[in-house]
Order: structure tokens, then C-alpha cells, then sequence
């Protein structure tokens, strides 16, 4: 069972009896942390650009709308097809991530093709980031801004 939301933002609909998919546990209170904060959501669904051997492991270039890469930052987190990743770089196009054997072979991911649909999850850290810089922003007049107001009254900003 999915409701509208889901099927509105993930690839789901696309899937058939049989497919598979990656399921994370959720993180439990006193667990170990190991670096990526990511929750199991999708932000939206991406589309794989290429697959490259990258010495031991593979390289994987995703297209990616800004509802994603505007929260990713290299050596951050990203979800693909719910399976936690660190990002190599971000581009104008999307992002690359690194797959070590064991990821390929454990996961959907080793069975991506090139112009495949992928869903994405960007850091919740940086979406929790820029959403207080947008309330911030939207709270206070750039004059209520004590630093701003200085540089207005020195002629430096308009």
C-alpha cells in the first residue's frame, strides 16, 4: 500500500511483482552513527547518466533535478534507491557516487543501466539548513540585519 504522495514523488509506479527493492532499518536512540543522515524519504526521482569503472569500484553519474542538488555538497550524503551514499561531486547536471563491489552486489544498484529511474534523498541536514536560512531571510528586512545596515550606511551594499 503507497498513498498519492509517494506514488507522486518516487519511481514506484513503475515497479512489478517480483522486483527489488533496498529496505534500511530505521536508526534506533543509542545506535552507531555512521555519518549519513538520510530517513528513507524521497525527495524526487532522478535518472541514471553512466556507469563507469573507477579502479576497484564504479563510478555513478545521476541527473538530478535542484529538489535535490541544491542540498548536496561533496563528501555529503545522498540516498539512492534508499541505499545511503557518499557524494563524489555535484554538477550542474546532477551528482556522481562511488560503488564499492559489496554495494553493487548487495543492492538494486548493481542492476542500474544507464537512463534507469532512481529515487533520491539529499542530507536532512542540509534541507534542515536551508529552510531556517529561508525563514531567516523571510523573518527580518535585510535592515533589521545589524551587519547589513553597516555595510548599507558605508555605501558598500544597496
Amino acid at each position: 500500500d503507497v498513498v498519492p504522495e509517494t506514488v507522486q514523488r518516487t519511481d514506484l509506479r513503475e515497479l512489478r511483482p517480483g522486483d527489488r527493492v533496498n529496505l534500511e532499518r530505521a536508526l534506533r536512540p543509542g545506535d552507531r552513527l555512521g555519518g549519513h543522515f538520510v530517513q528513507g524519504h524521497v525527495d524526487a526521482v532522478g535518472t541514471v547518466r553512466s556507469i563507469e569503472r573507477a579502479g576497484a569500484a564504479y563510478l555513478l553519474r545521476v541527473q538530478a533535478p535542484p529538489a535535490v542538488t541544491d542540498y548536496l555538497v561533496e563528501k555529503g550524503s545522498v540516498a539512492i534507491d534508499g541505499v545511503s551514499l557518499t557524494v563524489v561531486d555535484v554538477d550542474a547536471e546532477g551528482f556522481s557516487v562511488a560503488l564499492i563491489p559489496h554495494t553493487l552486489a548487495t543492492t538494486t544498484l548493481g542492476q542500474r543501466q544507464p537512463g534507469d529511474r532512481v529515487n533520491l534523498e539529499a542530507d536532512i541536514l542540509g534541507k534542515y539548513v536551508a529552510r531556517q536560512l529561508r525563514l531567516r531571510t523571510a523573518a527580518r528586512p535585510p535592515a533589521e540585519e545589524p551587519l547589513l545596515r553597516l555595510l548599507q550606511e558605508e555605501g558598500y551594499t544597496s
